[in-house]
């Protein structure tokens, strides 16, 4: 069955899926890093694309900007195409004055001041931690591939943080000892629902932005600086 927002056929999606935030950037992946690829949605430009990763069936599908692009979408996928496993792969400003460009931060739990939970489900929560299993993958990956990655707490936001009046404020807000290393705006519905239906769901980001960081990537400096991460998320799902 397709739903409002999927196209795909039952058995078109595969048990993973990698989901970076752009649907340039799914197509990206698709068409350098999988095989025999398939398009099996472009309902509202949201790319999904299911190939092989070293002969590992596997779905590489858009989410769109914020939680409740992304939380439609998750839904879906977990509810309706039977998938186990979800890898956020994204970009986030850095948190810490240690954070390079480029670095990679793999979420173990996010926090959230909006009613996302509230409003899905009538539940007054605002921290929800990653899949222990799938990112104890990841770390193993990343281990086995010389990869490095900072492991840490992230906050999810309802608009895009640089233009926040004053962040400040807001970081007062976050609990004294979540200490998060950065920030996006999708991680929470991801995490959120695959609790809610007993499914994995991890995230994975590269430090694009930070107030302690002065350079600028260019376009092509930040589509390659990803794909460190991009590598790390399809070496992992191979493993699943």
């Amino acid at each position: 069955m397709s739903t409002p927002h999927n196209e795909a056929k039952q058995g078109e999606i595969a048990k993973t899926v990698i989901m970076p935030g752009d649907p340039l950037r799914a197509k990206y992946i698709a068409e350098n890093f999988l095989e025999n690829v398939k398009l099996v949605n472009q309902v509202r430009g949201m790319y999904a694309y299911t190939g092989n990763y070293q002969g590992k069936e596997i779905t590489i599908m858009a989410s769109g900007m914020g939680m409740p692009s992304m939380g439609i979408y998750s839904y879906e996928l977990y509810r309706f195409y039977g998938v186990e496993n979800i890898i956020r792969i994204g970009s986030c400003g850095g948190y810490k004055p240690e954070l390079k460009l480029f670095d990679i931060v793999l979420s173990e739990n996010v926090f959230s001041e909006g009613n996302f939970a509230l409003t899905l489900n009538n539940e007054d929560c605002h921290i929800v931690e990653a899949s222990e299993d799938l990112n104890t993958k990841i770390i193993e990956t990343a281990k086995e591939t010389n990869t490095s990655i900072v492991v840490g707490n992230t906050v999810c936001t309802d608009c895009f943080d640089v233009y926040m009046t004053d962040v400040n404020q807001f970081l007062t807000r976050i609990p004294g000892n979540f200490n998060p290393v950065s920030a996006e705006m999708e991680a929470f519905a991801l995490f959120y629902v695959a609790n809610i239906l007993n499914k994995k769901a991890s995230c994975l980001m590269s430090v694009v932005d930070s107030k302690f960081i002065t350079e600028v990537a260019t376009p092509e400096e930040r589509q390659n600086g990803l794909n460190a991460m991009i590598q790390l998320a399809l070496d992992t799902a191979f493993k699943i």
